[in-house]
């Protein structure tokens, strides 16, 4: 399999004031093409500003993130953006919806920024829908859904665009446990159709759906565990 994302020595520090705060320590990760990878950490742990840097939201302090070939060091802020829109499908604990716009509406949206034609959108975003088992909602409002529907209409929202890697900042942590267990079970069904997942959270049992996990701690990240009944 191919690397799709590569962080060498990668460092990241805030100031506070004229204090510097480092929140990232030498943190080195390679993630390949079909991966389904989970890191997982406590609150103030790290976790976020790596999820900033992996999405191109943030870049590190110092070292080396290699992103679908791109040097990320090396770019812009407008070539950042093109970059997050091309590479990277994100997924929220907060499913960030537009309430007055339908679930199809949604889903078509990144496609208006991209630039794809009207027919083309609501066929791409319909097809997506349906692969989330949304056939039936497409025309329902975000109040009109449960939770764990609103949940779907984000990650088919992300895999519209067909971009290189879906990175989910917690996506279950609004919903309960049986929604969260069949979003957690859409993951593993996308996993399986060999697209590249990055998982941000906090919960052990969630994490452990993803065939790889790594813990992160005050900013050192660590091997934790790999699963032997990954597909």
């Amino acid at each position: 399999m191919a690397e799709i994302l590569s962080m060498q020595n990668i460092c990241k520090s805030y100031y506070m004031g004229e204090e510097e705060l480092e929140v990232l320590h030498n943190v080195n990760l390679s993630i390949h093409t079909g991966e389904f990878l989970s890191i997982l950490g406590p609150s103030g742990s790290g976790k976020s500003t790596m999820m900033n840097i992996i999405g191109c939201l943030d870049v590190p302090s110092s070292g080396k993130y290699f992103l679908s070939g791109h040097d990320i060091d090396d770019l812009d802020e407008i070539e950042l953006a093109k970059i997050r829109n091309k590479e990277i499908g994100f997924v929220f604990q907060s499913f960030q919806l537009l309430p007055r716009m339908t679930a199809l509406q949604n889903v078509e949206l990144p496609l208006i920024y991209a630039g794809v034609s009207s027919s083309m959108r609501q066929k791409r975003a319909k097809v997506i829908l349906e692969r989330v088992g949304l056939s039936d909602k497409m025309v329902n409002l975000p109040n009109q859904l449960s939770g764990g529907q609103q949940q779907r209409v984000a990650i088919a929202r992300a895999l519209v665009t067909e971009p290189s890697i879906l990175l989910a900042d917690e996506p279950t942590g609004a919903l309960d446990q049986k929604t969260g267990a069949q979003v957690m079970q859409l993951f593993e069904e996308l996993n399986r159709e060999r697209r590249t997942i990055i998982m941000i959270t906090h919960d052990s049992n969630i994490a452990r759906h993803a065939k790889r996990v790594v813990n992160i701690l005050d900013g050192y990240l660590t091997e934790q565990e790999v699963r032997s009944d990954a597909p």
